[in-house]
Protein backbone atom coordinates (compact mmCIF):
# COMPACT_ATOMS: atom_id res chain seq x y z
CA UNK A 1 0.00 0.00 0.00
CA UNK A 2 0.84 3.74 -1.06
CA UNK A 3 2.23 6.13 1.84
CA UNK A 4 0.49 8.99 1.93
CA UNK A 5 2.61 11.88 2.34
CA UNK A 6 3.07 13.47 5.66
CA UNK A 7 2.93 17.30 5.93
CA UNK A 8 4.14 18.66 9.43
CA UNK A 9 3.71 22.38 10.96
CA UNK A 10 5.80 24.47 13.34
CA UNK A 11 7.35 27.30 14.54
CA UNK A 12 10.95 28.21 13.84
CA UNK A 13 12.57 28.42 17.20
CA UNK A 14 14.60 31.84 17.52
CA UNK A 15 16.85 30.00 20.79
CA UNK A 16 16.70 25.98 19.92
CA UNK A 17 16.79 26.34 16.23
CA UNK A 18 19.61 29.06 16.50
CA UNK A 19 22.83 27.62 16.78
CA UNK A 20 25.63 28.61 14.80
CA UNK A 21 28.92 26.94 16.02
CA UNK A 22 29.28 23.48 16.01
CA UNK A 23 25.65 23.04 15.03
CA UNK A 24 26.45 19.88 13.89
CA UNK A 25 27.35 18.41 17.25
CA UNK A 26 23.91 19.76 18.87
CA UNK A 27 20.33 18.96 18.63
CA UNK A 28 18.13 21.72 16.92
CA UNK A 29 14.49 20.49 17.21
CA UNK A 30 13.37 21.39 13.58
CA UNK A 31 16.28 20.32 11.70
CA UNK A 32 16.29 16.69 14.12
CA UNK A 33 12.93 16.44 12.97
CA UNK A 34 14.02 15.79 9.72
CA UNK A 35 16.45 13.71 10.75
CA UNK A 36 14.61 10.94 11.75
CA UNK A 37 15.30 7.35 9.92
CA UNK A 38 12.03 6.42 10.59
CA UNK A 39 9.90 9.72 10.19
CA UNK A 40 10.09 10.83 6.37
CA UNK A 41 8.71 14.13 6.25
CA UNK A 42 7.47 15.65 2.49
CA UNK A 43 6.80 19.22 3.30
CA UNK A 44 7.41 21.14 6.40
CA UNK A 45 5.47 24.16 6.61
CA UNK A 46 7.65 26.55 8.95
CA UNK A 47 6.36 29.90 10.75
CA UNK A 48 8.45 32.02 11.44
CA UNK A 49 7.71 35.57 13.03
CA UNK A 50 9.37 38.31 11.66
CA UNK A 51 10.88 40.80 13.73
CA UNK A 52 11.84 38.35 16.47
CA UNK A 53 13.83 35.86 14.43
CA UNK A 54 17.56 36.15 14.10
CA UNK A 55 18.93 37.28 10.38
CA UNK A 56 19.89 34.68 8.53
CA UNK A 57 18.34 31.72 10.61
CA UNK A 58 15.74 30.68 8.17
CA UNK A 59 18.66 30.52 5.17
CA UNK A 60 20.34 28.34 7.40
CA UNK A 61 17.30 25.80 8.68
CA UNK A 62 16.28 25.50 5.28
CA UNK A 63 19.91 24.74 3.91
CA UNK A 64 20.76 22.42 6.36
CA UNK A 65 17.45 20.22 5.93
CA UNK A 66 17.90 20.05 2.51
CA UNK A 67 21.30 17.99 3.43
CA UNK A 68 19.98 15.94 5.85
CA UNK A 69 16.66 15.11 3.80
CA UNK A 70 16.67 16.17 0.58
CA UNK A 71 12.76 14.72 -0.20
CA UNK A 72 11.55 17.04 2.25
CA UNK A 73 10.17 20.46 1.04
CA UNK A 74 10.23 23.47 3.43
CA UNK A 75 7.37 26.26 3.19
CA UNK A 76 8.19 29.12 4.75
CA UNK A 77 5.14 31.60 6.44
CA UNK A 78 6.45 34.67 7.81
CA UNK A 79 4.17 36.10 10.33
CA UNK A 80 3.87 39.47 12.50
CA UNK A 81 2.53 39.17 16.17
CA UNK A 82 2.86 42.27 18.30
CA UNK A 83 3.39 40.14 21.18
CA UNK A 84 4.22 36.45 21.12
CA UNK A 85 3.45 35.99 24.62
CA UNK A 86 -0.34 37.43 24.83
CA UNK A 87 -2.62 34.73 24.34
CA UNK A 88 -4.96 36.88 22.31
CA UNK A 89 -2.71 37.64 19.81
CA UNK A 90 -1.08 34.16 19.01
CA UNK A 91 -4.18 32.72 18.83
CA UNK A 92 -5.83 34.65 16.47
CA UNK A 93 -2.75 34.53 14.21
CA UNK A 94 -3.05 30.81 13.88
CA UNK A 95 -6.60 30.53 14.14
CA UNK A 96 -6.22 32.66 11.08
CA UNK A 97 -3.80 31.10 9.40
CA UNK A 98 -5.37 27.33 10.33
CA UNK A 99 -8.69 28.63 8.82
CA UNK A 100 -7.26 29.67 5.48
CA UNK A 101 -5.57 26.24 4.80
CA UNK A 102 -7.31 23.91 2.89
CA UNK A 103 -6.10 20.28 4.03
CA UNK A 104 -6.32 17.70 2.22
CA UNK A 105 -6.81 14.74 4.43
CA UNK A 106 -7.46 11.99 1.99
CA UNK A 107 -4.81 12.53 0.43
CA UNK A 108 -2.34 13.89 2.81
CA UNK A 109 -1.32 12.89 6.61
CA UNK A 110 -0.18 15.89 8.94
CA UNK A 111 1.50 16.53 12.54
CA UNK A 112 1.35 19.78 14.43
CA UNK A 113 5.20 20.27 15.86
CA UNK A 114 4.72 21.76 19.16
CA UNK A 115 8.23 21.81 20.74
CA UNK A 116 9.80 25.43 19.68
CA UNK A 117 8.28 28.87 20.16
CA UNK A 118 6.64 30.21 22.96
CA UNK A 119 4.91 28.20 25.56
CA UNK A 120 1.96 30.53 24.82
CA UNK A 121 2.50 29.17 21.31
CA UNK A 122 2.69 25.85 22.20
CA UNK A 123 -0.96 25.92 23.75
CA UNK A 124 -2.63 27.78 21.21
CA UNK A 125 -0.79 24.75 18.51
CA UNK A 126 -2.46 22.62 21.00
CA UNK A 127 -5.71 23.77 21.28
CA UNK A 128 -6.61 24.70 17.66
CA UNK A 129 -5.25 20.45 17.04
CA UNK A 130 -7.68 19.14 19.91
CA UNK A 131 -10.52 21.52 18.13
CA UNK A 132 -9.74 19.91 14.35
CA UNK A 133 -8.87 23.57 13.08
CA UNK A 134 -5.77 21.49 12.55
CA UNK A 135 -6.68 18.01 11.62
CA UNK A 136 -3.69 16.85 12.62
CA UNK A 137 -2.02 14.54 15.69
CA UNK A 138 1.19 16.48 17.73
CA UNK A 139 4.67 15.50 17.46
CA UNK A 140 6.78 16.26 20.43
CA UNK A 141 10.60 16.19 19.59
CA UNK A 142 13.93 16.03 22.65
CA UNK A 143 17.29 15.49 23.12
CA UNK A 144 19.06 12.37 23.93
CA UNK A 145 20.48 11.48 27.04
CA UNK A 146 23.98 12.95 27.63
CA UNK A 147 25.70 9.33 26.85
CA UNK A 148 23.83 9.43 23.36
CA UNK A 149 25.75 10.55 19.96
CA UNK A 150 23.18 10.63 17.95
CA UNK A 151 21.99 14.85 17.98
CA UNK A 152 19.01 14.07 15.59
CA UNK A 153 17.04 13.14 18.84
CA UNK A 154 13.83 11.31 19.54
CA UNK A 155 10.17 12.04 18.94
CA UNK A 156 6.57 11.12 19.75
CA UNK A 157 3.47 11.31 18.29
CA UNK A 158 -0.15 12.08 20.25
CA UNK A 159 -2.93 11.54 19.03
CA UNK A 160 -5.78 13.91 20.66
CA UNK A 161 -9.28 11.87 19.78
CA UNK A 162 -9.83 11.24 23.49
CA UNK A 163 -12.62 8.69 22.30
CA UNK A 164 -9.53 6.02 21.14
CA UNK A 165 -8.60 6.29 25.31
CA UNK A 166 -11.28 4.82 26.99
CA UNK A 167 -9.96 4.96 30.22
CA UNK A 168 -9.09 8.13 30.16
CA UNK A 169 -12.43 9.01 28.66
CA UNK A 170 -14.34 6.82 31.97
CA UNK A 171 -12.14 9.07 34.02
CA UNK A 172 -13.23 11.90 32.74
CA UNK A 173 -16.84 10.75 32.98
CA UNK A 174 -16.21 9.53 36.47
CA UNK A 175 -14.49 12.80 37.71
CA UNK A 176 -17.79 14.93 36.17
CA UNK A 177 -20.41 12.50 37.94
CA UNK A 178 -18.39 13.05 41.19
CA UNK A 179 -18.77 16.89 41.01
CA UNK A 180 -22.35 16.69 40.50
CA UNK A 181 -22.93 14.47 43.04
CA UNK A 182 -20.41 16.30 45.81
CA UNK A 183 -22.89 19.72 44.68
CA UNK A 184 -25.75 17.77 45.45
CA UNK A 185 -24.13 16.70 48.92
CA UNK A 186 -24.81 12.79 47.33
CA UNK A 187 -28.54 13.13 46.93
CA UNK A 188 -29.95 11.07 44.46
CA UNK A 189 -31.82 13.87 43.15
CA UNK A 190 -34.57 12.40 40.64
CA UNK A 191 -36.50 16.09 39.50
CA UNK A 192 -35.00 16.08 35.74
CA UNK A 193 -34.52 19.73 35.38
CA UNK A 194 -33.07 20.21 38.69
CA UNK A 195 -30.37 17.85 37.55
CA UNK A 196 -29.77 19.15 34.73
CA UNK A 197 -29.07 22.54 36.12
CA UNK A 198 -26.66 20.97 38.67
CA UNK A 199 -24.61 19.74 35.96
CA UNK A 200 -24.23 22.80 34.34
CA UNK A 201 -23.37 24.77 37.69
CA UNK A 202 -20.46 22.01 38.07
CA UNK A 203 -18.94 22.79 34.58
CA UNK A 204 -19.42 26.55 35.42
CA UNK A 205 -18.14 26.35 38.95
CA UNK A 206 -14.53 24.17 37.30
CA UNK A 207 -14.58 26.26 34.28
CA UNK A 208 -15.23 30.39 35.56
CA UNK A 209 -14.11 32.61 37.89
CA UNK A 210 -17.14 34.77 37.02
CA UNK A 211 -19.77 35.89 39.78
CA UNK A 212 -22.49 33.50 39.94
CA UNK A 213 -26.29 34.49 40.53
CA UNK A 214 -28.49 31.99 42.13
CA UNK A 215 -31.64 32.92 42.64
CA UNK A 216 -35.17 31.01 44.22
CA UNK A 217 -37.63 30.77 47.23
CA UNK A 218 -36.40 30.91 50.78
CA UNK A 219 -35.27 27.54 51.98
CA UNK A 220 -34.48 26.43 48.47
CA UNK A 221 -30.50 25.48 49.14
CA UNK A 222 -28.64 28.28 47.71
CA UNK A 223 -26.38 28.62 50.84
CA UNK A 224 -25.52 25.14 50.81
CA UNK A 225 -25.17 24.94 47.13
CA UNK A 226 -23.01 28.07 47.33
CA UNK A 227 -20.83 26.48 49.97
CA UNK A 228 -20.48 23.27 48.13
CA UNK A 229 -18.85 24.88 45.27
CA UNK A 230 -16.40 26.26 47.12
CA UNK A 231 -15.60 23.00 48.04
CA UNK A 232 -15.15 21.92 44.78
CA UNK A 233 -13.02 24.46 43.54
CA UNK A 234 -11.34 23.76 46.55
CA UNK A 235 -10.53 20.47 45.92
CA UNK A 236 -9.07 21.52 42.68
CA UNK A 237 -6.94 24.08 43.74
CA UNK A 238 -8.75 26.91 42.05
CA UNK A 239 -9.21 28.77 45.66
CA UNK A 240 -6.47 29.32 48.51
CA UNK A 241 -8.69 31.72 50.67
CA UNK A 242 -11.58 31.06 52.89
CA UNK A 243 -15.25 30.69 52.37
CA UNK A 244 -16.76 34.30 53.66
CA UNK A 245 -21.12 34.10 53.72
CA UNK A 246 -22.93 36.81 54.93
CA UNK A 247 -26.84 37.67 54.82
CA UNK A 248 -26.83 41.09 53.43
CA UNK A 249 -30.62 41.34 55.20
CA UNK A 250 -28.51 41.70 58.42
CA UNK A 251 -26.20 44.40 57.14
CA UNK A 252 -27.82 47.92 58.09
CA UNK A 253 -26.77 51.69 57.92
CA UNK A 254 -22.91 52.22 58.34
CA UNK A 255 -22.27 48.99 59.94
CA UNK A 256 -22.51 47.65 56.41
CA UNK A 257 -19.71 49.76 54.95
CA UNK A 258 -17.86 48.65 57.83
CA UNK A 259 -18.42 44.96 57.48
CA UNK A 260 -17.87 44.49 53.64
CA UNK A 261 -15.50 47.33 53.43
CA UNK A 262 -14.13 47.26 56.35
CA UNK A 263 -12.46 50.47 58.38
CA UNK A 264 -9.81 52.31 59.86
CA UNK A 265 -9.18 52.84 63.26
CA UNK A 266 -10.92 56.01 64.43
CA UNK A 267 -12.81 56.25 61.14
CA UNK A 268 -16.12 56.54 63.11
CA UNK A 269 -17.10 56.83 66.83
CA UNK A 270 -16.44 52.98 68.47
CA UNK A 271 -13.47 52.24 66.17
CA UNK A 272 -10.90 51.68 68.46
CA UNK A 273 -9.39 48.95 66.24
CA UNK A 274 -8.85 48.37 62.58
CA UNK A 275 -11.38 45.99 60.42
CA UNK A 276 -10.10 44.14 57.20
CA UNK A 277 -13.87 43.96 56.18
CA UNK A 278 -15.50 40.33 54.25
CA UNK A 279 -14.17 41.40 51.12
CA UNK A 280 -10.56 41.66 51.64
CA UNK A 281 -11.23 38.59 54.29
CA UNK A 282 -12.34 36.78 51.08
CA UNK A 283 -9.07 37.63 49.50
CA UNK A 284 -7.79 34.32 47.11
CA UNK A 285 -11.48 32.77 48.44
CA UNK A 286 -15.06 32.59 47.64
CA UNK A 287 -17.47 35.34 49.41
CA UNK A 288 -20.90 34.37 49.29
CA UNK A 289 -23.73 37.28 49.46
CA UNK A 290 -26.99 35.92 50.41
CA UNK A 291 -30.44 38.34 49.58
CA UNK A 292 -27.73 40.41 47.49
CA UNK A 293 -30.91 43.12 46.92
CA UNK A 294 -31.11 44.32 50.83
CA UNK A 295 -27.51 45.71 50.40
CA UNK A 296 -28.06 50.06 49.86
CA UNK A 297 -26.97 51.55 46.67
CA UNK A 298 -24.09 52.76 47.92
CA UNK A 299 -22.52 49.65 48.77
CA UNK A 300 -23.67 48.50 45.52
CA UNK A 301 -21.28 50.96 44.03
CA UNK A 302 -18.61 50.13 46.19
CA UNK A 303 -18.99 45.93 45.08
CA UNK A 304 -19.38 46.81 41.58
CA UNK A 305 -15.79 48.53 41.94
CA UNK A 306 -14.49 45.61 44.26
CA UNK A 307 -15.85 43.45 41.75
CA UNK A 308 -14.53 45.10 38.43
CA UNK A 309 -10.98 46.23 39.70
CA UNK A 310 -10.39 43.91 42.72
CA UNK A 311 -9.40 47.34 44.89
CA UNK A 312 -11.66 49.47 46.99
CA UNK A 313 -11.52 52.10 49.60
CA UNK A 314 -12.46 51.05 53.45
CA UNK A 315 -14.11 53.76 55.68
CA UNK A 316 -12.00 56.34 56.87
CA UNK A 317 -9.09 55.02 54.61
CA UNK A 318 -6.89 57.02 52.03
CA UNK A 319 -5.51 54.41 50.18
CA UNK A 320 -7.16 51.64 48.24
CA UNK A 321 -6.70 47.68 49.43
CA UNK A 322 -6.97 44.75 46.95
CA UNK A 323 -8.43 41.74 47.01
CA UNK A 324 -9.34 38.90 44.20
CA UNK A 325 -12.42 37.16 45.25
CA UNK A 326 -14.65 34.99 43.39
CA UNK A 327 -18.42 36.23 44.13
CA UNK A 328 -21.73 34.01 44.46
CA UNK A 329 -24.41 36.31 44.94
CA UNK A 330 -28.22 35.09 46.19
CA UNK A 331 -31.62 36.42 46.46
CA UNK A 332 -35.35 35.75 46.32
CA UNK A 333 -36.18 38.69 44.65
CA UNK A 334 -36.66 39.84 41.15
CA UNK A 335 -33.44 42.17 40.52
CA UNK A 336 -34.70 42.84 37.01
CA UNK A 337 -37.73 44.49 38.77
CA UNK A 338 -35.59 46.38 41.57
CA UNK A 339 -33.62 47.73 38.93
CA UNK A 340 -36.62 49.10 37.49
CA UNK A 341 -37.97 50.50 40.44
CA UNK A 342 -34.46 52.38 41.10
CA UNK A 343 -33.76 49.73 43.96
CA UNK A 344 -31.37 47.91 42.52
CA UNK A 345 -28.07 49.14 40.44
CA UNK A 346 -28.47 48.35 36.67
CA UNK A 347 -24.74 47.88 35.90
CA UNK A 348 -24.28 45.97 38.65
CA UNK A 349 -27.13 43.35 37.63
CA UNK A 350 -25.36 43.23 34.14
CA UNK A 351 -22.06 42.18 36.03
CA UNK A 352 -23.14 39.26 38.50
CA UNK A 353 -26.15 38.29 35.72
CA UNK A 354 -23.57 36.18 33.53
CA UNK A 355 -24.31 32.87 35.05
CA UNK A 356 -27.67 32.77 36.88
CA UNK A 357 -29.59 29.50 37.79
CA UNK A 358 -32.92 29.64 39.66
CA UNK A 359 -33.35 27.16 42.90
CA UNK A 360 -36.82 25.35 42.58
CA UNK A 361 -38.71 25.07 45.86
CA UNK A 362 -39.85 21.77 47.35
CA UNK A 363 -43.05 22.00 46.03
CA UNK A 364 -41.51 22.39 42.33
CA UNK A 365 -39.29 19.18 43.28
CA UNK A 366 -41.92 16.98 44.64
CA UNK A 367 -40.24 13.63 43.24
CA UNK A 368 -37.09 14.51 45.72
CA UNK A 369 -38.47 14.70 48.82
CA UNK A 370 -37.91 10.77 49.52
CA UNK A 371 -34.16 11.00 48.52
CA UNK A 372 -33.85 14.27 50.63
CA UNK A 373 -35.71 12.65 53.33
CA UNK A 374 -32.87 10.23 53.79
CA UNK A 375 -30.57 12.64 53.07
CA UNK A 376 -31.90 14.08 56.51
CA UNK A 377 -31.68 11.23 58.23
CA UNK A 378 -28.29 10.71 57.45
CA UNK A 379 -27.36 14.11 58.58
CA UNK A 380 -29.01 13.91 62.07
CA UNK A 381 -27.68 10.51 62.80
CA UNK A 382 -24.12 12.35 62.07
CA UNK A 383 -24.80 15.08 64.12
CA UNK A 384 -25.92 13.26 66.91
CA UNK A 385 -24.32 10.01 66.98
CA UNK A 386 -27.80 8.35 67.46
CA UNK A 387 -28.79 6.05 64.32
CA UNK A 388 -32.87 6.68 63.47
CA UNK A 389 -34.78 4.50 61.51
CA UNK A 390 -38.11 4.94 59.83
CA UNK A 391 -40.96 2.31 60.71
CA UNK A 392 -42.44 1.15 56.95
CA UNK A 393 -45.97 2.08 57.42
CA UNK A 394 -44.65 5.58 59.09
CA UNK A 395 -42.68 6.30 56.31
CA UNK A 396 -45.60 5.75 53.95
CA UNK A 397 -47.78 8.08 55.59
CA UNK A 398 -45.61 10.54 56.22
CA UNK A 399 -44.30 10.59 52.58
CA UNK A 400 -48.17 10.88 51.15
CA UNK A 401 -48.77 13.73 53.25
CA UNK A 402 -45.99 15.54 51.96
CA UNK A 403 -46.49 15.38 48.61
CA UNK A 404 -50.39 16.01 48.79
CA UNK A 405 -51.26 19.47 47.80
CA UNK A 406 -52.05 20.67 51.51
CA UNK A 407 -48.38 20.56 52.39
CA UNK A 408 -47.01 24.05 51.58
CA UNK A 409 -43.90 23.03 52.35
CA UNK A 410 -43.49 27.20 52.54
CA UNK A 411 -40.27 27.05 54.10
CA UNK A 412 -38.94 24.80 51.47
CA UNK A 413 -36.10 22.21 52.55
CA UNK A 414 -35.56 24.73 55.96
CA UNK A 415 -39.58 23.00 56.90
CA UNK A 416 -38.55 19.28 55.64
CA UNK A 417 -34.65 19.46 57.90
CA UNK A 418 -37.07 20.77 60.76
CA UNK A 419 -39.93 17.96 60.66
CA UNK A 420 -36.75 15.44 60.28
CA UNK A 421 -35.19 17.09 63.49
CA UNK A 422 -38.23 16.53 65.32
CA UNK A 423 -39.38 13.27 64.77
CA UNK A 424 -35.96 12.03 64.87
CA UNK A 425 -35.53 13.43 68.39
CA UNK A 426 -39.02 11.64 70.04
CA UNK A 427 -38.35 8.25 68.01
CA UNK A 428 -38.69 6.00 70.60
CA UNK A 429 -36.06 3.46 70.59
CA UNK A 430 -34.56 5.49 68.00
CA UNK A 431 -38.01 4.08 65.44
CA UNK A 432 -39.92 6.65 63.76
CA UNK A 433 -43.15 5.35 64.55
CA UNK A 434 -46.81 5.73 62.99
CA UNK A 435 -47.61 7.77 66.21
CA UNK A 436 -44.32 10.18 65.86
CA UNK A 437 -45.58 10.85 62.02
CA UNK A 438 -49.10 11.47 63.10
CA UNK A 439 -48.25 13.75 65.28
CA UNK A 440 -45.81 15.51 63.46
CA UNK A 441 -48.65 16.25 60.57
CA UNK A 442 -50.91 17.36 62.55
CA UNK A 443 -48.11 20.04 63.78
CA UNK A 444 -47.24 20.67 60.10
CA UNK A 445 -51.08 21.21 59.11
CA UNK A 446 -51.58 23.15 62.68
CA UNK A 447 -48.31 25.74 61.51
CA UNK A 448 -49.17 25.94 57.53
CA UNK A 449 -53.01 25.74 57.99
CA UNK A 450 -51.85 29.37 60.35
CA UNK A 451 -49.91 30.66 57.89
CA UNK A 452 -52.76 30.26 54.67
CA UNK A 453 -55.44 32.38 57.37
CA UNK A 454 -53.08 34.69 58.14
CA UNK A 455 -52.00 35.06 54.52
CA UNK A 456 -55.71 36.34 54.37
CA UNK A 457 -53.91 39.70 55.82
CA UNK A 458 -51.48 40.27 52.36
CA UNK A 459 -55.10 41.24 50.57
CA UNK A 460 -55.57 43.98 52.78
CA UNK A 461 -53.12 46.14 50.83
CA UNK A 462 -54.47 45.22 47.64
CA UNK A 463 -58.34 44.97 47.89
CA UNK A 464 -60.73 47.81 49.78
CA UNK A 465 -62.73 46.68 52.59
CA UNK A 466 -65.54 46.89 50.65
CA UNK A 467 -64.18 44.81 47.83
CA UNK A 468 -62.98 42.32 50.54
CA UNK A 469 -66.65 41.93 52.17
CA UNK A 470 -68.03 41.49 48.54
CA UNK A 471 -65.54 38.00 48.16
CA UNK A 472 -67.11 34.52 49.84
CA UNK A 473 -64.56 33.31 52.41
CA UNK A 474 -63.48 30.66 49.83
CA UNK A 475 -62.28 32.98 47.11
CA UNK A 476 -60.42 35.18 49.96
CA UNK A 477 -58.55 31.93 50.80
CA UNK A 478 -57.52 31.09 47.50
CA UNK A 479 -56.87 34.48 46.13
CA UNK A 480 -54.64 34.79 49.31
CA UNK A 481 -53.09 31.49 48.57
CA UNK A 482 -52.16 32.61 45.14
CA UNK A 483 -50.89 35.93 46.70
CA UNK A 484 -48.40 34.31 48.92
CA UNK A 485 -47.05 31.91 45.50
CA UNK A 486 -46.85 35.27 43.60
CA UNK A 487 -44.93 37.55 46.01
CA UNK A 488 -42.36 33.91 46.27
CA UNK A 489 -41.84 33.31 42.49
CA UNK A 490 -39.55 35.39 40.47
CA UNK A 491 -41.61 36.30 37.51
CA UNK A 492 -45.49 35.17 36.68
CA UNK A 493 -44.69 32.26 34.39
CA UNK A 494 -42.95 30.91 37.43
CA UNK A 495 -45.69 30.99 40.20
CA UNK A 496 -48.15 29.82 37.28
CA UNK A 497 -45.80 26.73 36.94
CA UNK A 498 -46.12 26.03 40.21
CA UNK A 499 -49.92 26.49 41.09
CA UNK A 500 -50.93 24.62 38.31
CA UNK A 501 -47.88 21.82 38.13
CA UNK A 502 -50.44 19.11 38.26
CA UNK A 503 -53.00 20.33 35.80
CA UNK A 504 -50.30 20.95 33.21
CA UNK A 505 -48.94 17.81 32.47
CA UNK A 506 -52.15 17.14 31.16
CA UNK A 507 -52.11 19.90 28.33
CA UNK A 508 -49.81 19.74 25.35
CA UNK A 509 -48.94 23.16 25.48
CA UNK A 510 -49.88 25.32 28.71
CA UNK A 511 -49.95 28.44 29.36
CA UNK A 512 -49.68 29.18 33.06
CA UNK A 513 -48.54 32.62 33.43
CA UNK A 514 -52.35 33.29 30.82
CA UNK A 515 -54.08 31.36 33.44
CA UNK A 516 -52.98 33.30 36.48
CA UNK A 517 -53.22 36.43 34.59
CA UNK A 518 -56.89 35.57 34.32
CA UNK A 519 -57.47 34.55 37.64
CA UNK A 520 -55.93 38.09 39.41
CA UNK A 521 -58.23 39.60 36.79
CA UNK A 522 -61.68 38.15 38.18
CA UNK A 523 -60.64 40.37 41.42
CA UNK A 524 -59.32 42.92 39.40
CA UNK A 525 -55.58 42.53 40.12
CA UNK A 526 -52.28 42.56 37.84
CA UNK A 527 -48.92 40.80 38.54
CA UNK A 528 -47.48 44.62 39.22
CA UNK A 529 -49.77 45.07 41.96
CA UNK A 530 -49.59 41.98 43.46
CA UNK A 531 -45.82 42.22 43.89
CA UNK A 532 -46.04 45.75 45.19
Amino acid sequence: MDRRPLVVFGMLGTKLDNIKHNRWNRWRPTVGLCQQPDLLVDRLELLYEVSHTPQGLTERICTDIARVSPETEVVLHPLRIRDAWDFGDVYGMLHTFASSREFRTEDEDYLVHITTGTHVMQICFFLLTESRHFPARLIQTAPRGRASTGVEGTYSVIDLDLSRYDQIAMRFRAEHRDGVSFLKSGIDTRNRAFNEQIDLVEQVAILSEAPVLLMGPTGAGKSRLARRIYELKARRHQLEGPFVEVNCATLRGDAAMSTLFGHTRGAFTGAVKARPGLLRTADTGLLFLDEIGELGTDEQAMLLRALEEKRFLPVGADIEVESKFQLIAGTNRDLGDDVRNGRFREDLLARINLWTFTLPGLRQRLEDLEPNLDYEIEEFARASGHRVTFNKEARAAYLHFARAPQALWSANFRDLNASVTRMATLAPGGRITKDVVAAELERLAATWGHASKAGVDLLDGLLTAAELEAIDEFDRLQLAAVVRVCRASQSLSDAGRQLFQASRKKKKKPNDADRLRKFLLRFGLRWDDVQR
